[in-house]
């Protein structure tokens, strides 16, 4: 990417095609799962959590925070999505927990008073000229003994599903931009590129998972078989943290801890 993507003028359909959907809630749940386990590093600390959602979107994940008594800025570089944002926090209850920065991620440290004890950026990256700039930045907000959570799309999860659709010689290319997919990022980050910015930024990683290993993968052939969306969802829990099926995942979760 050339610069960085905002989603000012597709907003609506974002919240309703990524949210909405199975697939988002396979997304919620697994990344959840691993939130509940970042937390827990904080299980001593008795004042509530300074948390930054940077890039955060409708800030569906921040809000399962929110509701535990931690506060939350939140940052978007869409103001669209910020105002959408407004409203499905305010539904909830939430609004006196947070406070909404327009704002790119890269200039969020102009916003914040002090250091955060926990930084979530998810699915931001990939959307980003210069993604490694941008976590270096957000990374140096934590506080010694704080938690970044980071998500990204996973370039091996991309070309496996091109594979699966058959679109080898796209493959064979360098999966070149194609600009018909707008929801879908072109281009994805390699795990261990990520892996070896958190840790060169002084972080320690305390946990991985793949995000759909499996579910995007899942033809559409007239007879499949018998499942539902329980017994994928069940999958996915049983298996995504394994190799070899945690470096297919779509995106790709990972956790990290500051040392205090």
């Amino acid at each position: 990417m050339t610069e960085d993507r905002n989603f000012d003028d597709i907003a609506h359909k974002f919240a309703k095609n990524i949210y909405g959907s199975d697939k988002g809630e396979i997304r919620q749940i697994i990344v959840w799962e691993d939130l509940e386990l970042a937390l827990n590093e904080f299980a001593d600390k008795n004042t509530p959590l300074h948390v930054l959602d940077a890039g955060g979107g409708l800030a569906q994940m921040s809000q399962k925070i929110a509701a535990q008594g931690h506060h939350v800025s939140l940052c978007d570089l869409s103001s669209e999505m910020l105002a959408l944002a407004k409203e499905d926090i305010a539904k909830a209850g939430l609004l006196e927990q947070y406070r909404l920065i327009h704002s790119p991620v890269q200039k969020i440290a102009e916003h914040l008073d002090d250091k955060v004890d926990f930084v979530m950026f998810h699915a931001v990256m990939e959307w980003l000229a210069n993604p490694k700039e941008a976590l270096d930045i957000l990374l140096d907000q934590v506080k010694p003994g704080g938690v970044a959570s980071i998500m990204f799309y996973n370039h091996h999860g991309l070309v496996l599903k091109n594979v699966i659709c058959g679109n080898i010689p796209h493959v064979l290319d360098g999966m070149p931009h194609r600009k018909r997919f707008k929801l879908q990022p072109q281009k994805g980050l390699k795990p261990e590129d990520v892996y070896q910015w958190v840790e060169d930024a002084g972080f320690d990683i305390q946990g991985k998972s793949g995000i759909r290993s499996f579910s995007d993968y899942i033809g559409n052939m007239e007879y499949m078989g018998d499942y539902d969306f329980e017994d994928v969802l069940a999958l996915e829990k049983q298996l995504c943290r394994q190799e070899p099926y945690l470096s297919l995942g779509r995106y790709i979760h990972v956790w990290a801890k500051k040392p205090a």
